[in-house]
Protein backbone atom coordinates (compact mmCIF):
# COMPACT_ATOMS: atom_id res chain seq x y z
CA UNK A 1 0.00 0.00 0.00
CA UNK A 2 3.10 2.04 0.13
CA UNK A 3 6.45 2.24 -1.11
CA UNK A 4 8.99 2.19 1.78
CA UNK A 5 12.85 2.32 2.13
CA UNK A 6 14.60 0.01 4.76
CA UNK A 7 18.29 1.21 4.84
CA UNK A 8 21.19 -0.52 5.58
CA UNK A 9 24.55 1.51 6.06
CA UNK A 10 27.50 -0.69 4.85
CA UNK A 11 31.56 0.11 4.49
CA UNK A 12 30.57 1.05 0.56
CA UNK A 13 27.12 2.19 1.75
CA UNK A 14 24.93 -0.41 -0.53
CA UNK A 15 21.51 -0.42 0.25
CA UNK A 16 18.75 -2.95 0.33
CA UNK A 17 15.17 -2.62 1.22
CA UNK A 18 12.29 -4.81 1.80
CA UNK A 19 9.33 -2.49 1.00
CA UNK A 20 6.45 -2.47 3.27
CA UNK A 21 2.82 -3.37 2.55
CA UNK A 22 2.24 0.04 0.25
CA UNK A 23 -0.79 2.81 0.51
CA UNK A 24 2.15 5.57 3.87
CA UNK A 25 19.29 22.33 11.27
CA UNK A 26 18.98 23.75 7.68
CA UNK A 27 21.17 26.34 5.68
CA UNK A 28 19.95 28.38 2.76
CA UNK A 29 22.13 29.88 -0.18
CA UNK A 30 20.42 32.35 -2.98
CA UNK A 31 19.33 29.82 -5.76
CA UNK A 32 15.36 28.99 -5.49
CA UNK A 33 13.29 31.55 -7.32
CA UNK A 34 10.33 32.68 -4.88
CA UNK A 35 7.17 33.87 -6.81
CA UNK A 36 3.67 34.88 -5.98
CA UNK A 37 0.82 36.58 -6.82
CA UNK A 38 1.50 39.19 -5.03
CA UNK A 39 5.69 38.29 -5.53
CA UNK A 40 5.72 37.52 -1.59
CA UNK A 41 8.77 35.26 -0.72
CA UNK A 42 10.87 35.32 2.62
CA UNK A 43 14.10 34.59 3.87
CA UNK A 44 14.33 34.63 7.03
CA UNK A 45 17.29 34.90 9.79
CA UNK A 46 16.11 35.99 12.96
CA UNK A 47 12.98 36.19 15.39
CA UNK A 48 11.22 39.03 14.06
CA UNK A 49 7.88 39.25 12.05
CA UNK A 50 7.18 40.66 8.61
CA UNK A 51 4.20 40.72 6.21
CA UNK A 52 6.87 40.91 3.12
CA UNK A 53 5.74 41.50 -1.08
CA UNK A 54 8.77 41.77 -2.45
CA UNK A 55 10.53 39.22 -4.27
CA UNK A 56 13.74 37.29 -3.55
CA UNK A 57 15.35 34.22 -4.09
CA UNK A 58 16.07 31.68 -1.33
CA UNK A 59 16.59 27.40 -1.32
CA UNK A 60 17.00 25.46 1.72
CA UNK A 61 19.26 22.51 2.68
CA UNK A 62 18.92 19.82 5.23
CA UNK A 63 20.68 16.84 6.42
CA UNK A 64 18.88 14.53 8.86
CA UNK A 65 19.45 11.42 10.00
CA UNK A 66 18.70 8.34 7.97
CA UNK A 67 16.45 5.39 10.00
CA UNK A 68 18.23 3.38 12.11
CA UNK A 69 19.16 0.04 10.34
CA UNK A 70 17.33 -2.81 10.43
CA UNK A 71 17.64 -6.83 8.45
CA UNK A 72 14.66 -7.81 6.01
CA UNK A 73 12.56 -10.67 7.29
CA UNK A 74 12.81 -14.11 6.13
CA UNK A 75 9.79 -15.11 3.82
CA UNK A 76 7.95 -13.69 0.50
CA UNK A 77 8.48 -9.96 0.63
CA UNK A 78 5.51 -7.35 -0.18
CA UNK A 79 5.09 -5.90 -2.91
CA UNK A 80 6.98 -2.68 -4.25
CA UNK A 81 10.01 -1.90 -5.78
CA UNK A 82 13.16 -0.91 -3.54
CA UNK A 83 13.94 2.33 -2.78
CA UNK A 84 17.07 4.57 -3.50
CA UNK A 85 19.78 3.59 -0.65
CA UNK A 86 21.60 5.83 1.22
CA UNK A 87 22.59 6.44 4.66
CA UNK A 88 21.93 10.18 5.42
CA UNK A 89 18.65 12.45 3.56
CA UNK A 90 20.14 15.32 2.17
CA UNK A 91 17.31 18.08 1.09
CA UNK A 92 18.04 19.12 -2.18
CA UNK A 93 14.05 20.41 -2.33
CA UNK A 94 13.00 23.75 -3.76
CA UNK A 95 9.90 25.61 -3.19
CA UNK A 96 8.22 28.64 -4.92
CA UNK A 97 7.93 30.19 -1.18
CA UNK A 98 10.47 29.36 0.76
CA UNK A 99 10.81 30.79 4.66
CA UNK A 100 14.24 29.90 7.09
CA UNK A 101 13.03 31.23 10.51
CA UNK A 102 11.39 34.11 11.40
CA UNK A 103 7.42 34.71 11.62
CA UNK A 104 5.23 35.59 8.42
CA UNK A 105 1.56 36.61 7.65
CA UNK A 106 0.21 35.96 4.18
CA UNK A 107 -3.40 36.14 2.85
CA UNK A 108 -5.20 35.79 -0.46
CA UNK A 109 -1.61 34.29 -2.56
CA UNK A 110 -1.32 32.50 -5.30
CA UNK A 111 1.06 30.19 -5.75
CA UNK A 112 1.74 27.31 -8.18
CA UNK A 113 5.32 25.14 -8.27
CA UNK A 114 5.60 23.21 -11.50
CA UNK A 115 9.20 21.94 -11.31
CA UNK A 116 10.29 18.31 -10.12
CA UNK A 117 11.33 18.12 -6.55
CA UNK A 118 9.95 21.49 -5.84
CA UNK A 119 7.40 22.49 -3.04
CA UNK A 120 4.75 25.43 -3.19
CA UNK A 121 5.14 26.16 0.33
CA UNK A 122 8.46 25.59 2.45
CA UNK A 123 8.77 26.30 6.34
CA UNK A 124 12.23 25.46 8.10
CA UNK A 125 14.71 26.66 10.83
CA UNK A 126 11.70 26.54 13.52
CA UNK A 127 9.55 29.93 10.92
CA UNK A 128 6.41 30.05 11.90
CA UNK A 129 3.95 31.13 8.62
CA UNK A 130 0.08 32.07 8.73
CA UNK A 131 -1.46 31.52 5.00
CA UNK A 132 -5.39 32.44 4.63
CA UNK A 133 -7.66 32.53 1.72
CA UNK A 134 -4.85 31.40 -0.69
CA UNK A 135 -4.46 29.06 -3.59
CA UNK A 136 -2.40 26.43 -4.24
CA UNK A 137 -1.22 24.07 -6.67
CA UNK A 138 1.89 22.08 -7.50
CA UNK A 139 2.94 19.98 -10.61
CA UNK A 140 6.35 18.50 -11.30
CA UNK A 141 6.80 15.17 -10.46
CA UNK A 142 9.23 13.47 -7.50
CA UNK A 143 12.62 11.92 -7.92
CA UNK A 144 12.24 9.74 -5.21
CA UNK A 145 8.81 8.30 -3.96
CA UNK A 146 11.03 7.42 -0.54
CA UNK A 147 12.19 11.01 0.02
CA UNK A 148 8.78 12.24 -0.93
CA UNK A 149 7.03 9.70 1.59
CA UNK A 150 9.72 9.82 4.34
CA UNK A 151 10.89 13.51 4.45
CA UNK A 152 8.57 15.75 2.45
CA UNK A 153 10.28 16.27 -1.18
CA UNK A 154 8.12 17.36 -3.54
CA UNK A 155 5.30 17.89 -1.08
CA UNK A 156 2.99 20.96 -1.17
CA UNK A 157 3.02 22.65 2.02
CA UNK A 158 6.10 21.64 3.71
CA UNK A 159 7.06 22.12 7.54
CA UNK A 160 10.51 21.06 8.48
CA UNK A 161 13.17 21.47 11.53
CA UNK A 162 10.66 22.70 13.99
CA UNK A 163 8.55 24.83 12.14
CA UNK A 164 4.85 26.11 12.21
CA UNK A 165 2.11 26.79 9.47
CA UNK A 166 -1.09 27.77 9.92
CA UNK A 167 -3.05 27.35 6.68
CA UNK A 168 -6.82 28.60 6.79
CA UNK A 169 -9.47 29.23 3.81
CA UNK A 170 -7.40 28.49 1.08
CA UNK A 171 -7.07 25.35 -1.25
CA UNK A 172 -4.49 22.95 -1.87
CA UNK A 173 -3.61 20.77 -5.34
CA UNK A 174 -1.24 18.30 -6.71
CA UNK A 175 -1.21 16.52 -9.59
CA UNK A 176 2.51 14.93 -9.65
CA UNK A 177 3.87 11.47 -8.29
CA UNK A 178 5.11 12.03 -5.01
CA UNK A 179 3.49 14.87 -4.52
CA UNK A 180 1.89 14.95 -0.68
CA UNK A 181 -0.75 17.94 -0.01
CA UNK A 182 0.16 18.85 3.59
CA UNK A 183 3.31 17.72 5.31
CA UNK A 184 5.30 17.94 8.85
CA UNK A 185 8.14 16.27 9.45
CA UNK A 186 10.57 16.57 12.10
CA UNK A 187 10.05 17.20 15.72
CA UNK A 188 8.57 20.33 16.87
CA UNK A 189 7.13 20.59 12.99
CA UNK A 190 3.66 21.16 13.12
CA UNK A 191 0.69 22.16 10.49
CA UNK A 192 -2.71 23.19 11.64
CA UNK A 193 -4.96 23.45 8.29
CA UNK A 194 -8.39 24.73 8.53
CA UNK A 195 -11.30 24.93 6.23
CA UNK A 196 -9.09 23.60 3.54
CA UNK A 197 -9.92 22.07 0.50
CA UNK A 198 -7.08 19.10 -0.45
CA UNK A 199 -7.38 17.29 -3.78
CA UNK A 200 -4.44 15.23 -5.25
CA UNK A 201 -4.16 13.46 -8.27
CA UNK A 202 -1.02 11.24 -9.17
CA UNK A 203 0.47 8.27 -7.08
CA UNK A 204 2.38 8.29 -3.90
CA UNK A 205 0.04 11.60 -2.95
CA UNK A 206 -1.48 11.61 0.33
CA UNK A 207 -3.71 14.49 1.66
CA UNK A 208 -2.75 15.10 5.33
CA UNK A 209 0.82 13.82 6.20
CA UNK A 210 3.41 13.84 9.17
CA UNK A 211 6.28 11.64 9.97
CA UNK A 212 9.63 11.48 12.25
CA UNK A 213 7.59 12.95 14.91
CA UNK A 214 5.59 15.96 13.07
CA UNK A 215 2.24 17.08 13.53
CA UNK A 216 -0.68 17.76 11.62
CA UNK A 217 -4.12 19.36 13.01
CA UNK A 218 -7.07 19.60 10.93
CA UNK A 219 -10.33 21.15 11.35
CA UNK A 220 -12.89 20.88 8.59
CA UNK A 221 -10.63 19.66 5.88
CA UNK A 222 -12.02 18.17 2.54
CA UNK A 223 -9.66 15.56 0.82
CA UNK A 224 -9.72 13.62 -2.15
CA UNK A 225 -7.32 11.65 -3.60
CA UNK A 226 -6.94 9.63 -6.87
CA UNK A 227 -3.79 7.79 -7.16
CA UNK A 228 -2.57 4.55 -5.71
CA UNK A 229 -0.28 4.81 -2.38
CA UNK A 230 -2.42 7.74 -1.12
CA UNK A 231 -4.37 7.52 1.76
CA UNK A 232 -6.43 10.73 2.98
CA UNK A 233 -4.48 10.78 6.48
CA UNK A 234 -1.65 9.04 6.64
CA UNK A 235 1.72 9.12 9.19
CA UNK A 236 4.42 7.38 7.71
CA UNK A 237 8.54 6.52 9.38
CA UNK A 238 9.19 8.05 12.52
CA UNK A 239 6.35 8.40 14.47
CA UNK A 240 3.88 11.30 13.04
CA UNK A 241 0.70 12.58 15.27
CA UNK A 242 -2.04 13.64 13.08
CA UNK A 243 -5.44 15.00 14.76
CA UNK A 244 -8.31 15.58 12.26
CA UNK A 245 -11.84 16.76 13.29
CA UNK A 246 -14.44 17.32 10.87
CA UNK A 247 -13.33 15.76 7.70
CA UNK A 248 -14.90 14.53 4.59
CA UNK A 249 -12.01 12.41 2.76
CA UNK A 250 -12.83 10.08 -0.24
CA UNK A 251 -9.43 7.79 -1.67
CA UNK A 252 -9.90 6.30 -5.42
CA UNK A 253 -6.79 4.76 -5.91
CA UNK A 254 -5.03 1.10 -4.94
CA UNK A 255 -3.69 0.65 -1.81
CA UNK A 256 -5.25 4.20 -0.61
CA UNK A 257 -7.05 3.90 2.71
CA UNK A 258 -8.93 6.83 4.06
CA UNK A 259 -6.27 6.56 7.08
CA UNK A 260 -2.85 4.97 7.13
CA UNK A 261 -1.01 4.78 10.13
CA UNK A 262 2.77 4.21 11.15
CA UNK A 263 2.30 6.88 14.25
CA UNK A 264 -0.44 8.04 16.28
CA UNK A 265 -3.62 8.76 14.30
CA UNK A 266 -6.87 10.49 15.92
CA UNK A 267 -9.56 11.44 13.61
CA UNK A 268 -13.39 12.19 15.11
CA UNK A 269 -16.75 13.59 13.80
CA UNK A 270 -15.49 12.79 10.17
CA UNK A 271 -16.33 10.79 6.90
CA UNK A 272 -13.98 8.84 5.55
CA UNK A 273 -14.70 6.56 2.22
CA UNK A 274 -11.93 4.41 0.33
CA UNK A 275 -13.26 2.90 -2.93
CA UNK A 276 -9.90 1.28 -4.13
CA UNK A 277 -8.49 0.15 -0.92
CA UNK A 278 -9.43 -0.85 3.02
CA UNK A 279 -10.71 1.34 5.54
CA UNK A 280 -8.02 2.10 8.02
CA UNK A 281 -4.68 0.26 8.51
CA UNK A 282 -1.71 0.08 11.20
CA UNK A 283 1.27 -0.77 10.88
CA UNK A 284 3.82 -1.98 13.81
CA UNK A 285 3.90 -0.38 17.57
CA UNK A 286 1.60 2.80 16.46
CA UNK A 287 -2.61 3.21 16.74
CA UNK A 288 -5.67 4.80 15.21
CA UNK A 289 -8.12 6.44 17.17
CA UNK A 290 -11.87 7.59 15.76
CA UNK A 291 -14.64 8.83 17.38
CA UNK A 292 -17.86 9.03 15.51
CA UNK A 293 -16.39 8.72 12.46
CA UNK A 294 -17.37 6.76 9.36
CA UNK A 295 -15.06 4.73 7.96
CA UNK A 296 -15.63 2.94 4.90
CA UNK A 297 -13.36 0.56 2.83
CA UNK A 298 -14.19 -1.31 -0.24
CA UNK A 299 -11.25 -3.48 -1.38
CA UNK A 300 -9.71 -6.54 0.95
CA UNK A 301 -11.09 -5.68 3.93
CA UNK A 302 -12.50 -3.11 6.48
CA UNK A 303 -9.36 -2.25 9.00
CA UNK A 304 -5.82 -4.26 8.94
CA UNK A 305 -3.22 -4.51 11.35
CA UNK A 306 -0.20 -5.86 10.96
CA UNK A 307 3.79 -5.66 10.70
CA UNK A 308 5.78 -5.45 7.61
CA UNK A 309 9.75 -5.03 8.93
CA UNK A 310 10.24 -2.88 6.55
CA UNK A 311 12.04 -0.61 8.96
CA UNK A 312 8.75 1.97 9.13
CA UNK A 313 6.87 1.34 12.48
CA UNK A 314 8.68 0.06 15.44
CA UNK A 315 8.03 -3.95 16.68
CA UNK A 316 5.08 -3.71 19.35
CA UNK A 317 1.53 -3.35 19.85
CA UNK A 318 -0.70 -2.49 17.10
CA UNK A 319 -4.40 -0.47 18.22
CA UNK A 320 -7.33 0.62 16.73
CA UNK A 321 -9.99 1.99 18.80
CA UNK A 322 -13.40 3.16 18.19
CA UNK A 323 -15.92 4.53 19.81
CA UNK A 324 -19.25 5.28 17.87
CA UNK A 325 -19.72 5.90 14.43
CA UNK A 326 -19.95 3.07 11.93
CA UNK A 327 -17.30 0.87 10.20
CA UNK A 328 -18.32 -0.80 6.74
CA UNK A 329 -16.34 -3.62 5.24
CA UNK A 330 -17.43 -4.33 1.42
CA UNK A 331 -14.93 -6.76 0.94
CA UNK A 332 -12.89 -8.99 2.96
CA UNK A 333 -13.22 -9.37 7.16
CA UNK A 334 -14.48 -6.04 9.09
CA UNK A 335 -10.98 -6.97 10.75
CA UNK A 336 -7.64 -8.60 9.60
CA UNK A 337 -4.48 -8.94 11.99
CA UNK A 338 -1.01 -10.66 10.30
CA UNK A 339 2.44 -10.75 11.66
CA UNK A 340 2.09 -8.63 15.08
CA UNK A 341 0.15 -8.29 18.34
CA UNK A 342 -2.63 -6.24 18.08
CA UNK A 343 -5.87 -4.83 20.30
CA UNK A 344 -9.14 -3.82 18.83
CA UNK A 345 -11.05 -1.18 21.38
CA UNK A 346 -14.62 -1.33 20.48
CA UNK A 347 -17.47 1.34 22.14
CA UNK A 348 -20.92 1.79 20.66
CA UNK A 349 -19.72 1.63 16.95
CA UNK A 350 -21.91 -0.23 14.09
CA UNK A 351 -20.20 -2.76 12.49
CA UNK A 352 -21.04 -3.65 8.74
CA UNK A 353 -19.48 -6.45 6.90
CA UNK A 354 -20.11 -8.27 3.58
CA UNK A 355 -18.65 -11.80 3.98
CA UNK A 356 -19.76 -12.65 7.54
CA UNK A 357 -16.40 -12.63 9.02
CA UNK A 358 -15.97 -9.86 12.12
CA UNK A 359 -12.24 -10.51 12.36
CA UNK A 360 -9.71 -12.89 11.29
CA UNK A 361 -6.06 -13.75 12.40
CA UNK A 362 -3.75 -14.91 10.47
CA UNK A 363 0.05 -15.78 8.65
CA UNK A 364 0.42 -13.66 5.48
CA UNK A 365 3.48 -12.57 3.58
CA UNK A 366 5.31 -10.44 6.25
CA UNK A 367 7.88 -11.79 8.74
CA UNK A 368 9.25 -15.14 9.04
CA UNK A 369 7.59 -17.89 8.01
CA UNK A 370 5.91 -20.04 10.28
CA UNK A 371 6.00 -17.16 13.32
CA UNK A 372 4.73 -14.90 11.25
CA UNK A 373 0.68 -14.71 12.70
CA UNK A 374 -1.50 -12.69 14.69
CA UNK A 375 -2.03 -12.57 18.51
CA UNK A 376 -5.40 -9.93 18.66
CA UNK A 377 -7.01 -8.63 21.76
CA UNK A 378 -10.52 -7.63 21.66
CA UNK A 379 -12.00 -5.77 23.66
CA UNK A 380 -16.30 -4.86 23.33
CA UNK A 381 -17.90 -2.35 25.06
CA UNK A 382 -21.67 -2.28 24.48
CA UNK A 383 -21.52 -2.98 21.39
CA UNK A 384 -22.98 -5.36 18.38
CA UNK A 385 -20.33 -7.52 16.87
CA UNK A 386 -21.63 -9.41 13.32
CA UNK A 387 -19.57 -11.98 11.71
CA UNK A 388 -17.37 -14.89 13.07
CA UNK A 389 -14.18 -14.61 15.03
CA UNK A 390 -11.48 -17.06 12.75
CA UNK A 391 -7.71 -17.85 13.19
CA UNK A 392 -5.18 -19.87 11.86
CA UNK A 393 -2.98 -22.70 13.76
CA UNK A 394 -0.68 -19.96 14.96
CA UNK A 395 -2.26 -17.23 15.84
CA UNK A 396 -4.51 -15.97 19.23
CA UNK A 397 -7.59 -14.33 19.92
CA UNK A 398 -9.12 -13.36 22.69
CA UNK A 399 -12.41 -11.81 23.00
CA UNK A 400 -13.52 -9.51 26.29
CA UNK A 401 -17.22 -8.99 26.22
CA UNK A 402 -18.91 -6.47 28.05
CA UNK A 403 -21.63 -3.65 29.69
CA UNK A 404 -24.42 -5.33 26.87
CA UNK A 405 -22.28 -6.37 23.57
CA UNK A 406 -23.70 -9.18 21.80
CA UNK A 407 -21.67 -11.25 19.36
CA UNK A 408 -23.56 -12.89 16.05
CA UNK A 409 -21.08 -15.81 14.91
CA UNK A 410 -18.87 -18.58 15.15
CA UNK A 411 -15.85 -18.47 16.90
CA UNK A 412 -13.19 -20.69 15.39
CA UNK A 413 -16.00 -22.58 13.40
CA UNK A 414 -12.93 -24.78 11.84
CA UNK A 415 -10.93 -25.59 14.95
CA UNK A 416 -8.03 -24.14 12.93
CA UNK A 417 -6.73 -21.31 15.50
CA UNK A 418 -3.67 -21.57 18.24
CA UNK A 419 -5.76 -20.80 20.86
CA UNK A 420 -9.29 -18.88 21.38
CA UNK A 421 -10.40 -17.59 25.14
CA UNK A 422 -14.19 -15.72 25.00
CA UNK A 423 -14.89 -13.71 28.68
CA UNK A 424 -18.42 -12.35 28.85
CA UNK A 425 -20.01 -10.31 31.85
CA UNK A 426 -23.22 -11.13 32.45
CA UNK A 427 -25.23 -8.58 30.78
CA UNK A 428 -23.45 -9.67 27.73
CA UNK A 429 -24.73 -12.57 24.88
CA UNK A 430 -23.11 -14.63 22.13
CA UNK A 431 -25.53 -16.04 19.69
CA UNK A 432 -23.94 -19.16 18.15
CA UNK A 433 -24.28 -19.50 14.69
CA UNK A 434 -22.33 -22.45 13.82
CA UNK A 435 -20.38 -25.35 15.95
CA UNK A 436 -17.44 -23.40 17.73
CA UNK A 437 -14.03 -23.99 19.43
CA UNK A 438 -12.58 -22.36 22.51
CA UNK A 439 -9.37 -22.86 24.72
CA UNK A 440 -10.88 -21.16 27.77
CA UNK A 441 -14.31 -19.72 27.93
CA UNK A 442 -14.83 -17.38 31.48
CA UNK A 443 -18.65 -16.15 32.20
CA UNK A 444 -20.22 -14.27 34.52
CA UNK A 445 -23.49 -16.11 34.42
CA UNK A 446 -22.60 -19.63 35.81
CA UNK A 447 -25.54 -20.77 34.27
CA UNK A 448 -24.61 -19.87 30.49
CA UNK A 449 -28.06 -18.17 29.66
CA UNK A 450 -26.29 -15.52 28.01
CA UNK A 451 -25.30 -18.20 25.65
CA UNK A 452 -28.02 -18.76 22.81
CA UNK A 453 -26.52 -21.90 21.27
CA UNK A 454 -28.91 -22.44 18.40
CA UNK A 455 -28.47 -26.36 18.87
CA UNK A 456 -24.83 -26.12 18.38
CA UNK A 457 -21.86 -27.56 20.16
CA UNK A 458 -19.53 -25.42 21.74
CA UNK A 459 -16.24 -27.31 22.72
CA UNK A 460 -13.96 -26.01 25.43
CA UNK A 461 -9.97 -27.49 26.07
CA UNK A 462 -10.87 -29.74 30.29
CA UNK A 463 -7.43 -29.18 30.55
CA UNK A 464 -6.83 -25.47 30.79
CA UNK A 465 -7.07 -23.96 34.43
CA UNK A 466 -9.34 -21.08 33.37
CA UNK A 467 -11.97 -23.54 32.55
CA UNK A 468 -11.36 -25.44 36.07
CA UNK A 469 -14.91 -24.14 36.80
CA UNK A 470 -16.57 -26.06 34.04
CA UNK A 471 -14.83 -29.60 36.16
CA UNK A 472 -14.21 -31.31 32.42
CA UNK A 473 -18.43 -31.51 32.36
CA UNK A 474 -20.78 -31.79 28.80
CA UNK A 475 -23.36 -28.99 29.71
CA UNK A 476 -26.63 -29.01 28.02
CA UNK A 477 -27.68 -25.19 26.75
CA UNK A 478 -31.18 -23.96 26.41
CA UNK A 479 -31.15 -24.26 22.69
CA UNK A 480 -30.43 -28.35 22.29
CA UNK A 481 -26.83 -27.47 21.92
CA UNK A 482 -23.93 -28.18 24.42
CA UNK A 483 -20.79 -27.14 25.86
CA UNK A 484 -18.38 -30.09 25.78
CA UNK A 485 -14.90 -31.21 26.33
CA UNK A 486 -13.19 -31.18 22.71
CA UNK A 487 -11.82 -34.71 23.99
CA UNK A 488 -15.59 -35.83 23.81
Amino acid sequence: MKKKLNVMATAVLLASITASYAYASSSTDDTTEVSTSTSVAATQEDSSTTTSTDSTTTDTSATVEAPPEGTPPDGEPPSGKPGEGSDSYTDNGTAKYTQSGKSVTLTKQTIAADQADQSIVKVTDSGKLTLTKSTLSKKGATSSDDYSNFYGLNAGVLAASASTIQLSDSTVKTDADGANAVFATGEGSTIHVKDVTIQTSANSSRGLDATLKGTVNGTNVKIKTAGEHSAAIATDRGNGTINVTKATGKTTGKGSPGIYSTGTITVSNSDLKATGSEAAVIEGRNSITVNNTSLSGEVDRGVMLYQSFSGDAEVGTTVFTMNGGTLTAKAGPIFYSTNTEAVVNLKGATLKGNTGVLLNAAADRWGTTGSNGANVTLNADNQTLPGSITADKISSITANLKNKTTLKGAINPENTAKSVDLTLDKTSKWIVTADSYLTTLTDSDAKLSNIVDNGHTIYYDASASANSWLNGETISLSGGGKLTPVSN
